[in-house]
């Protein structure tokens, strides 16, 4: 049996790691579309 001050630092770590998640993977998303490094340059 755990003691009570290992689950609440368990629990505290799996609630801070699923805040905002749902937002997060919404933004990661919607950021900056992929380009290339070095274009090709038509001279």
């Amino acid at each position: 049996m755990s003691s009570l001050t290992k689950k609440t630092r368990i629990r505290r770590r799996l609630r801070k790691s699923n805040m905002g998640k749902k937002r997060k993977k919404i933004m990661s998303k919607n950021s900056t579309p992929p380009f290339s490094v070095h274009p090709e340059r038509d001279e």
